[in-house]
């Protein structure tokens, strides 16, 4: 089988050449031979150096995503395979693989592809036309593997509903992989259980990529006054009730997200303790700090306020008031748990953001940890895209 040759511009490919896996349209000097979008090709350097194999799509600015570096590498059934196999292994020696990712696209050289694993449900997502194409494969390949671990995976639900998927000139679709069941899956994390809404929750469903984040704050929590805020469906906050917070206030805008967030409560018996309410952040914070409250612990987990880089100046600004209004609220010697989960709000500009936030209200903060995200969205490095997650805990000092 003949495949179509791209060959890169002079000077060009140096994401790719740094350890990257994308090609973007204007590196791109010619294509020769037929393809049709979603193909296998063969990427050569400007001098005819062989640079691997990827899958083509005319569609996106991301004219190629590599699959391998060996020019003779054959993407077949045993390819994939090896990939999927490489992925689990992972997992298992580095998380709780109970509920956990198992493909985490690009890091996982399979780029273009997420796979969810709840208990035993595997919840998948395609946002490239390339790996879209070998889906049912994919998903009976992982099947197998698990099975020899022993584990049976009774149901598939696709989540290939994410905007990405435009640019790509593909549409949105979710729905099962074969036979239904039902879509509300139990798991449990860190101690805590959960209802996982896979069909209609946010992303996949549940916020992996927290989960030793979540585990840091028990210590922090025990007989304290917590502020959980974007709590979504209450995993922060049901962390600090579990590790015997004395009381919890957790508050999304989202009443969906905030009903799922009473069920988990009730679910792990802390209705008592953990309270939720539906409101606006910005909105409630400054409201708290006109009535004087004060908390132990406060957590502050925003969706990405920017997911590209024209919009980064309001993000910055959004980062800064959220940061700014939540150490006014801790107590003198109390904590703050704060993240982001932008790739476009780097690591140096996060942490500026912060300490200007701290200079404005006149507090010293003292860093207790500095985390990322899970290790099974492992980080790539050349791969920046999957470096997103920035997640600090300080102690915030009054002079005194």
């Amino acid at each position: 089988m003949s495949f179509a040759v791209v060959t890169l511009k002079k000077g060009e490919g140096r994401m790719l050449k740094s350890g990257g896996a994308w090609i973007f349209d204007n590196e791109i000097d010619s294509v020769l031979g037929e393809f049709d979008d979603g193909d296998i090709v063969l990427v050569h350097d400007f001098d005819g150096y062989p640079m691997g194999r990827g899958f083509i799509n005319r569609h996106s600015k991301i004219r190629v995503r590599m699959l391998t570096r060996n020019i003779d590498q054959e993407i077949d059934e045993e390819f994939f395979r090896m990939r999927l196999k490489d992925a689990w292994e992972y997992r298992k020696k580095t998380v709780d693989t109970s509920s956990c990712r198992i493909v985490f696209g690009e890091a996982d050289f399979l780029p273009g592809m997420v796979i969810d694993k709840f208990s035993d449900v595997l919840v998948f997502q395609a946002l490239a036309l390339g790996i879209d194409r070998y889906k049912e494969l994919l998903i009976e390949l992982l099947r197998e593997i698990l099975l020899e671990d022993g584990i049976r995976i009774r149901g598939v639900y696709e989540r290939s509903d994410a905007k990405e998927r435009e640019k790509e000139g593909l549409k949105k679709v979710k729905g099962f992989l074969g036979e239904e069941f039902d879509t509300n899956v139990e798991i449990v994390e860190n101690g805590v259980r959960y209802i996982v809404d896979v069909k209609d929750g946010q992303k996949t469903g549940f916020f992996l990529d927290q989960k030793y984040n979540r585990l840091a704050i028990q210590k922090l929590c025990k007989n304290a006054k917590v502020l959980d805020c974007f709590t979504h469906t209450g995993s922060f906050a049901l962390n600090a009730g579990i590790a015997g917070a004395e009381s919890v206030l957790g508050v999304d805008a989202s009443d969906l997200a905030v009903n799922q967030a009473r069920e988990n409560a009730d679910l792990n018996g802390l209705s008592d303790r953990v309270k939720f309410i539906s409101r606006d952040v910005f909105e409630l914070l400054p409201e708290l700090e006109k009535q004087g409250e004060k908390y132990d612990v406060v957590i502050l987990d925003p969706p990405a306020f920017t997911k590209s880089r024209s919009s980064i100046k309001n993000a910055v600004k959004g980062y800064r008031e959220i940061n700014l209004r939540g150490m006014k609220l801790v107590k003198d010697g109390g904590f703050l748990a704060t993240c982001s989960c932008s790739h476009f709000m780097d690591y140096e500009l996060f942490t500026k953001t912060i300490a200007q936030a701290a200079k404005n209200v006149h507090v010293r903060l003292r860093q207790v940890e500095f985390r990322t995200q899970s290790p099974d969205h492992p980080i790539l490095w050349a791969a920046d895209e999957s470096y997103y997650l920035k997640f600090y805990i300080f102690q915030v000092c009054r002079d005194r």
